[in-house]
């Protein structure tokens, strides 16, 4: 058999079984899955692969020689090469540990107001490492960027994922990503057709509703896309949205108007429609497994991603074509595109070996596009860096507080007793109160307190709760600015937050503060570098010209 056969030629439930792709743990020993309900062990993935020849795996988690082990262990199982994907939309090292992990998308927008050209060179910058580091681990599918318009503050989902607000800078931004990534042989995805940025519910959770007419989604939602398809993405990614102005019966996944009629008419796009994972509430808590499976293929999907049941979700879809209700054809030219997608990878698809890991991941030029993006984003405001607190001050028996508010501290890999945000803060004095969403204690400050560092991490984040952490954060601040306590503030994450946090300073420039897109150990050396003062930094673990 050749790698890629005709598909006519495929038996049918071999033919369905490509257009399915499963989620899979990174870590190479069952005993490291930390999502059994989304992840099948080894013996289930090898029978999902050899047995039923599935078409591809969606991985998360894992270091990244753990996934370069992990991909070719795949790939020697199936008898046609998969495609292996990851949502790496801040770089590879966003989900695999030790590869480069580089600062959210609305970082290079917030650029591109001051400086669209240096934005555009640093989006295509960042696509071109994104890619050159998925290719050495083995992954070929990048499932970003965002396109989304992100112009709705409240949106829980997409937030700094997104490049913008403005159709325009989203637009040239994703234009650019997806031009840098070509220069490695990956695939490129743009998401979440028609638009998932102006949406105040995470479709992980529930199913949200874009309420606008046709003339706004063109002019808009649309443009993005539009770009992404002229810069030659290779793969749509649909929205567990509603959208009444096109299809008041089906959300956009499941919808062939906006799959067929809209995306590949309208707008043109011959490349792969791959659906967003059907696991996410917007969909489960709405449709079976096989009636969500029928209605994306049906709607025109090439991939059907991270169903609930792979394996019953083929057999439907086998049934369904035996009975007459879907076509082999409708099968066939979807497993054509996806195999035309995967002969250009097999093509030029190197070797990997951990041998020459150190010569691809977290090269010089990744390390000062990292630094760059974050040295351009960054905001300051009020009197920085901040005073040294004395000795009356450290004595005092309420000492000088560095209190980290953040989501979940159980599943945070960001902070630790040798990151920056806790390390210097001690070094200068300041005891550590670290508060979770579950640990989380109201502020019981006196104008007698000690001084107080406020460091907030917070960001949209899928099955996150960002609203509910940024109004426990601001009865510290409010709290901290009524005492007359407050020695700084720094926020990692949301601009949202940000402006939420500002309504509180009792007038600008009187609250002195830091602001950074990014959470990455990283990101904190420079916001306590701006907080402290670069020659306050004595910290071991600083890195000079961080």
């Amino acid at each position: 058999m050749t790698l890629f056969p005709d598909p006519a030629a495929l038996p049918l439930d071999r033919l369905v079984a490509q257009l399915f792709v499963v989620r899979a743990s990174g870590h190479l020993f069952d005993g490291q899955i930390r999502y059994p309900a989304w992840e099948p062990n080894r013996e289930a993935l090898q029978t999902l692969i050899r047995d039923r020849g599935i078409g591809g795996v969606l991985l998360i988690d894992g270091s990244a020689p753990e996934v370069a082990l992990r991909t070719q262990e795949l790939q020697a199982q199936a008898a046609i090469p998969l495609l292996i994907c990851a949502d790496i939309e801040e770089g590879v090292g966003q989900r695999f540990a030790g590869a480069s992990h580089l600062p959210p998308l609305m970082a290079l927008g917030t650029i591109a107001r001051k400086d669209r050209e240096l934005a555009v060179n640093l989006a295509r910058e960042m696509g071109r490492v994104t890619a050159r580091e998925a290719l050495a681990i083995g992954i070929d599918w990048i499932l970003g960027p965002v396109v989304d318009v992100n112009n709705n503050p409240d949106n829980p989902v997409i937030n700094v994922r997104s490049f913008s607000a403005d159709p325009a800078i989203v637009a040239d931004l994703a234009a650019a990503f997806i031009q840098g990534a070509q220069d490695y042989p990956v695939l490129t995805t743009a998401k979440h057709f028609p638009g998932h940025g102006d949406t105040s519910v995470d479709s992980h959770w529930e199913l949200p509703t874009i309420g606008h007419d046709d003339d706004r989604l063109t002019a808009v939602e649309l443009p993005p896309f539009k770009r992404a398809i002229a810069a030659g993405v290779d793969s749509v990614m649909t929205a567990h949205v509603r959208v009444p102005a096109w299809d008041t019966t089906h959300p956009a996944t499941l919808s062939p108007t906006i799959s067929t009629d809209i995306l590949r008419d309208r707008l043109g796009f011959d490349g792969i429609i791959a659906t967003d994972a059907l696991v996410m509430g917007a969909i489960a808590r709405e449709y079976s497994n096989e009636a969500a499976i029928l209605g994306a293929v049906k709607a025109g999907a090439d991939v059907v991603l991270m169903p609930e049941d792979a394996i019953g979700g083929i057999e439907a879809v086998c049934r369904a074509v035996e009975a007459g209700e879907i076509s082999r054809d409708r099968i066939e030219a979807s497993v054509s595109r996806l195999f035309a997608a995967k002969a250009k990878l097999t093509a030029q698809r190197q070797a990997i070996s951990a041998a020459n890991l150190r010569q691809q991941l977290v090269t010089p030029d990744a390390i000062a596009l990292d630094h760059q993006i974050l040295q351009t984003s960054i905001e300051c405001g009020g009197l920085l860096p901040i005073a040294p607190i004395t000795s009356s001050q450290t004595n005092n028996p309420r000492s000088p507080r560095n209190v980290i508010i953040i989501d979940d501290l159980l599943r945070c890999s960001i902070l630790g007793h040798h990151r920056a945000a806790v390390a210097v803060p001690q070094q200068h004095g300041y005891d550590l109160l670290c508060l979770d969403s579950q640990s989380f204690r109201d502020p019981d400050l006196t104008p007698e307190s000690g001084a107080i560092v406020l460091q907030v991490f917070v960001r949209g984040n899928p099955f996150g709760s960002s609203a509910d952490l940024a109004a426990k954060a601001q009865r510290w601040l409010e709290a901290a600015i009524a005492c007359d306590r407050l020695a700084g503030l720094v926020i990692y994450g949301s601009p949202y937050a940000l402006d939420q946090f500002r309504a509180t300073f009792p007038a600008p420039d009187t609250v002195p503060f830091v602001f950074s897109f990014s959470q990455t150990p990283d990101a904190q050396i420079l916001a306590m570098e701006r907080l402290f003062g670069s020659g306050a930094m004595q910290w071991s673990g600083f890195k000079p010209n961080a």
